[in-house]
C-alpha cells in the first residue's frame, strides 16, 4: 500500500471507538513500521491558556489563547504536539509537507500568542498510533475513508465542521453514509 503520510483518515459512521468516532486524523507518518497521526477535530475541555498555565507559562491575553486543546489520540495523552505552519528554530520539529510542521518541544508553546508564533497552529495532547499492518487492516474493514491532506481543513475550518467538510471533499453527502458494514 502507498504511504498515507500527509493524508486525512475520516472515520466511517460504523467506527464506534470512543477516541475515533466522528474523527478526522491527520497522518504525520506512515511506513513499514506503522503509522502516527493526530486527531484534528475533537477538543478536550481545556482552552490553550489553561494548558500553558499548567505548564507554568503565562501567555498574553489574546483571543487565540481561548482555542481548545485537541485530543490528538489515545497514545501518550500527557504528551503535547503542535501542528503548525513552518517556522524554523524550534528544538524538536519535523517538516511534514511544504506548508506543515509538527513540533514536540516546549519552545514552540512559549511563542503562542506572540508575534514569534507560527501563523497557523493547533495543539493536541496524545497521538494516534498503528502497528505495522494495523492501519491497512482497518482500511480493508472500511473503518476509514482517506483523502489528501489540506491545511485549509486543519486551520480554516471550524472544529465542528471538519468531519463533514472532509466527507464533502470526496463528493459524498454524509447523510448517505451507512453505519452498516456488509460484504458483497
Amino acid at each position: 500500500m502507498d504511504s498515507l503520510q500527509h493524508h486525512f483518515l475520516i472515520a466511517m459512521p460504523s467506527l464506534k471507538d470512543p477516541f475515533f468516532a466522528g474523527s478526522v486524523t491527520y497522518i504525520c507518518e506512515h511506513n513499514d513500521e506503522g503509522a502516527m497521526g493526530l486527531v484534528i477535530n475533537i477538543p478536550i475541555d481545556m482552552p490553550l491558556h489553561e494548558l500553558l498555565h499548567q505548564l507554568e507559562m503565562e501567555p498574553d491575553d489574546v483571543p487565540e489563547m481561548d482555542t481548545p486543546v485537541l485530543q490528538g489520540g489515545p497514545v501518550a495523552a500527557d504528551r503535547g504536539f503542535v501542528l503548525h505552519s513552518p517556522v524554523e528554530g524550534f528544538s524538536s520539529s519535523q517538516l511534514l509537507s511544504d506548508n506543515l510542521m509538527i513540533t514536540t518541544s516546549p519552545d514552540v508553546l512559549e511563542t503562542l500568542g506572540t508575534d514569534q508564533a507560527p501563523e497557523h497552529y493547533l495543539v493536541a495532547l496524545g497521538y494516534a498510533g498503528w502497528t505495522p499492518g494495523q492501519l491497512e487492516q482497518e482500511l480493508t474493514e472500511n473503518s476509514w475513508l482517506t483523502i489528501p491532506a489540506d491545511t485549509a481543513l486543519i486551520f480554516d475550518t471550524p472544529l465542528a465542521q471538519r468531519w463533514h467538510q472532509a466527507i464533502a471533499r470526496l463528493g459524498i453527502d454524509a447523510r448517505h453514509l451507512s453505519s452498516q458494514v456488509g460484504h458483497a
